[in-house]
């Protein structure tokens, strides 16, 4: 199990590096106020992070696949849930590119149409926008559920030092309140999301270096 667990640490480093250097690439472009020029005029850009958020998306379930085995050792219940929390994530991510896919599609459309049409076009590029977040929330409220899941199963075998568990909680407890906050139209702004990038800096590092506690006990 070593060597899935180093395997999964990596993937945990390049699901976050590959999501943070994507969404970087994606978010200025889709908010842009002239949208579909934006988009017309950054195609490339947005395809090459549509791409790293498809990684990060892969990514995650190879975690939960990686750790599966072990998890479940400690609580099957729990195991499961956060195995199935991290495909319905990467499913909703999946999903969630059919947005930024259709504005391409629109922004071509855009350069040939009437003024009318450019409005409808317009309309079209917010909805397709609304709907890529409004997924992208509802995956973080899944991964933040099933991960809290995740951290306690950490807590109580004490694969990990109880306070890396801790700093878990905290994270997925923050971004379980913040993608909650966003799906009723709130703001918390980018506070509760640190916890949480600290424990997904952290742990990955643990395991790679470390690994679980080779003489932790199952409890199931």
């Amino acid at each position: 199990m070593r060597k899935a667990e180093r395997v999964a640490g990596v993937l945990f480093f390049l699901s976050t590096g590959a999501f943070l250097v994507g969404s970087g690439i994606l978010d200025p472009i889709l908010h842009r106020t002239d949208l579909l020029v934006g988009v017309g005029s950054h195609r490339t850009s947005m395809l090459t992070g549509l791409f790293l958020e498809f990684i990060n998306a892969i990514a995650v379930v190879g975690i939960a696949m990686l750790l599966q085995p072990t998890l479940k050792k400690y609580h099957e219940a729990f195991a499961f849930g956060y195995f199935a929390s991290r495909v319905m994530e990467s499913a909703m991510l999946m999903i969630s590119f059919i947005g930024p896919l259709l504005l391409l599609a629109l922004s071509q459309q855009s350069v040939t149409a009437e003024a009318s049409g450019g409005a409808y076009l317009q309309t079209l590029g917010s909805l397709a926008v609304g709907t890529h977040e409004l997924l992208f929330d509802l995956a973080m409220l899944v991964l933040s559920s099933g991960s809290l899941l995740f951290c306690w199963i950490l807590y109580q075998s004490r694969l990990v030092p109880r306070w890396l568990s801790v700093i878990g909680f905290v994270g997925y407890t923050g971004l379980l309140a913040s993608s909650s906050l966003s799906l009723a139209g709130l703001d918390a702004g980018q506070i509760l999301y640190l916890p949480g990038a600290i424990f997904e800096i952290v742990l990955p590092g643990w395991l790679i270096v470390k690994g679980f506690h080779p003489q932790s006990q199952s409890t199931a």
